[in-house]
């Protein structure tokens, strides 16, 4: 295996040391951000403003290697490459601004540029992978995925502005990286994902989702279940959690509109072939009555993982529950387990590991939020959808945006102005909140 090879990275310049410039406002059209939105009120307008100027326009970088185009940084000043999960956000609000199609398309092609860099360099099993995040020289390139929401990124966009030529270039691409994530992570094909790391490293395997959650903890990484040879590592984890396997789904599910879109027909029987079968999955043996929601599990024994975490409700965005089991997790959802005086803690607070600030467990994300609200409002459940957008968007117009967020007092922690925050804004802009309202105007350019 060639993996050192493609790794190793040149060290003659510290990190402290790069500069990362934001792309000259005169490269694009300018916005009139007062003349883009409507608002409820004019605390609202403000916070949809700062949001498009933080967590979005500021986050445009100019190309440095290995990124050959325009690309996205999440925020602050430690993550230095352009992400998955955080950066389909950012382009879910660029994609509402007029003449950025040729731009989003860049972003999107330093995807696939890493995918054939990695190809090169790879074995067959792991080939068309797309890594957690593309690294700036002299970092060493992660050997890992993530939250696989490429596709659903492809579709908001799309959505906003309409551009064919973005669906041209991605949905092949994303289909090779759904079938690595298939082949790679369902390892008994039962229709469940694991996680994992080429390193061997746990926590680069959960780095693949919400890292610290509580049900990891006492994961470890073992070999490929049924292939042998002398490269071989404990590359895969032992268990399967439900936030991966929910996003996986969802990504399906872009992509079947999508390829009906471009009228791929065969593309479309291909991935509902796979949602069936994924869904399957996680109702058989993820599904737990007596906690209301999706659990994790032991990969090989099955066996459930009995704490709650904020990806245990990630299946409602995904259209798995059955609308029984949706109704009961509302009712899970609104019961003080999860009722927090900022909703949605990323544990249940009945969790002897629950604390109201901790990283992933028991703080409150925006991102996460946005999803849940989703797909609560999709199965109906718009009273809570709306009651927790409220106040998620109340408190950041309160205490700031931020990463993430003490789940009692509000408090704003971790990264100001973080990119995944956006998502504050989408809230307003689908619809799912009810005091604080948000629509665009037509856009203003100048």
């Amino acid at each position: 295996m060639k993996r050192r090879q493609f790794l190793k990275t040149a060290t003659a310049a510290p990190l402290a040391g790069l500069s990362f410039h934001p792309l000259r406002a005169a490269d694009f059209p300018t916005v009139d951000l007062d003349g883009l939105f409507e608002a409820s009120s004019p605390e609202v307008l403000a916070l949809a403003k700062r949001v498009m100027e933080k967590c979005v326009l500021a986050m445009i970088r100019e190309p440095v290697p290995p990124l050959k185009h325009t690309w996205i940084t999440p925020g602050g000043p430690h993550y230095r490459g352009q992400w998955i999960w955080d950066t389909m956000f950012v382009l879910d609000h660029l994609s509402i601004l007029p003449g950025r199609e040729g731009q989003i398309r860049d972003i999107f092609q330093n995807y696939w540029d890493f995918q054939d860099r990695w190809n090169a360099s790879m074995p067959e099993y792991a080939r068309d992978m797309i890594t957690v995040a593309i690294k700036t020289d002299p970092q060493e390139q992660r050997q890992f995925s993530q939250i696989p929401i490429l596709a659903w990124g492809v579709e908001r966009v799309f959505r906003h502005n309409g551009d064919k030529k973005l669906l041209e270039l991605c949905l092949g691409r994303i289909e090779r990286f759904h079938e690595w994530y298939w082949r790679e992570r369902d390892l008994h094909d039962n229709g469940l994902i694991t996680l994992g790391a080429y390193t061997g490293n746990v926590q680069h395997a959960k780095w693949e989702t919400f890292d610290y959650e509580c049900n990891m903890d006492g994961m470890k990484m073992t070999v490929h279940p049924t292939r042998k040879g002398p490269n071989e590592g404990t590359w895969y984890a032992d268990i399967c959690v439900p936030g991966n396997n929910a996003y996986l789904i969802m990504g399906e599910r872009s992509l079947v509109r999508l390829a009906e879109i471009m009228g791929d027909k065969a593309m479309v029987e291909r991935r509902k072939a796979r949602i069936e079968k994924g869904v399957e999955g996680m109702r058989k043996h993820l599904w737990d009555e007596k906690a209301g929601t999706f659990l994790s599990v032991k990969r090989e024994t099955l066996e459930k993982i009995p704490v709650a975490t904020i990806g245990s409700w990630i299946p409602l965005a995904a259209g798995v529950p059955t609308a029984e089991q949706a109704k009961r997790m509302a009712e899970v959802l609104a019961s003080p387990s999860w009722q927090t005086p900022l909703p949605v803690p990323t544990v249940d607070r009945n969790d002897s590991r629950w604390k109201s600030g901790a990283f992933w467990r028991g703080d409150v994300w925006p991102p996460t939020n946005y999803q849940i609200a989703t797909g609560l409002a999709a199965y109906g459940h718009h009273e809570l959808a709306a009651d927790i957008c409220d106040k998620t968007i109340a408190n950041a117009i309160k205490n700031g945006i931020s990463e993430n967020y003490d789940s009692v007092t509000g408090k704003a922690l971790g990264v100001p102005d973080y990119s995944m925050s956006s998502t504050l804004v989408a809230m307003m802009l689908d619809g799912l909140s009810r005091k604080h309202r948000l629509k665009l105007r037509n856009v203003v350019q100048r």
